[in-house]
This record gives C-alpha cells, sequence and structure tokens, in this order.
C-alpha cells in the first residue's frame, strides 16, 4: 500500500552537505526573466538536481527577495548564484570557461530536446527566456546549439520554469546514463 512520506522519511540533505555534494555539470542562465515566482521556481528546480549554478542576467532580480523566497523555499541558500547586467556577458564568460552554450528556444535548425546528445564530460549552460520575448537573438547568436522541447497542442509556448523543469529533469536523466 502507498502511503505518504513524512519529511523526516524524505532523506534530505543538510545545506553543508549541499555545498559540498558533487554538483551536475549545468549553470542555468535566466535572460531577462521578469516574474520573481519563475525565478524562485528555477532556484527549487536547480536545487532539485544539484545544478552548479544559476546565472542571473539583465532585469532578472537577484536574491534576497521575499517574492522569489516565496517559491524558493530557501533554494537561494544552496544553489550558487551570480549576476552579470547582461546575458551576452554571462555567456562570454561561460564561453571562456569551456562551456558549451546552448539556447532553449523554439528557431530554424533547432534539435529537440529528445534528440539533443548530452556530452557526459563537458559542461553546459542552458538559457532560458524572457517570459514574452523569449532568448535575446544576441544569445541564440553566441550559442553553440538551440534545443526545442517537443510540443504537440495548440499552445507551443510553456511557462518558464516549466521548461526549465523538463530540460534540467532531461539532461539530468541524461548525464546519470
Amino acid at each position: 500500500m502507498n502511503r505518504k512520506l513524512k519529511n523526516e522519511e524524505l532523506n534530505r540533505i543538510s545545506v553543508d552537505e549541499f555545498k559540498s555534494a558533487k554538483k551536475t555539470p549545468i549553470i542555468i542562465v535566466l535572460d531577462n526573466i521578469r516574474s520573481l515566482n519563475n525565478i524562485g521556481s528555477v532556484f527549487r528546480t536547480a536545487d532539485a538536481f544539484i545544478i552548479e549554478a544559476v546565472y542571473l542576467c539583465g532585469i532578472t532580480a537577484q536574491p534576497p527577495h521575499r517574492e522569489i523566497q516565496k517559491t524558493a523555499l530557501g533554494a537561494t541558500e544552496t544553489v550558487e548564484w551570480k549576476y552579470f547586467n547582461s546575458t551576452t556577458e554571462a555567456i562570454t564568460q561561460l564561453k571562456n570557461n569551456n562551456y558549451k552554450i546552448a539556447a532553449i528556444e523554439q528557431a530554424k535548425n533547432s534539435t529537440m530536446l529528445n534528440n539533443f546528445d548530452l556530452d557526459k564530460d563537458g559542461q553546459l549552460a542552458v538559457i532560458f527566456g524572457n517570459e514574452v520575448k523569449g532568448v535575446e537573438q544576441s544569445a541564440i547568436d553566441l550559442s553553440d546549439v538551440v534545443i526545442e522541447i517537443p510540443q504537440y497542442g495548440t499552445k507551443h509556448s510553456l511557462n518558464i520554469s516549466v521548461s526549465c523543469g523538463v530540460v534540467i529533469w532531461d539532461l539530468f536523466q541524461k548525464s546519470r546514463q
């Protein structure tokens, strides 16, 4: 019989254990995200899959902020983060540190997420764009690949925090295979 687990049965690691844990070699780059709730949700996803860091760019708000904390639930205390004035500035630093850059966007010649082969020995940065405008074209131009989430309904649009969850779950699974 299934029984919902109590919090003490979840085997959660401590903040110190998280900080010293081997990280998934992925950095999430947020390109001008407006919604503080979306930012907080991305931090929670990053915590769940032990992501290396979250880069906040442009108008993307920075912790500490009450509205980010509502959805982050403390993940801003575990996940490393850094702020950049522009997404292109973040990409330049990432490229200088040998990261492959992947924009998550619907674009000509994109690679569908299910067809994307993750280099398990490499480092990857994934860029998620603004709720209305998506990933800036200048960021796409600097990307090594554009990854698209296959969608089959009428909208062909997912909330950025949902997109992040889908992509990070997929990449996390591929990194563990």
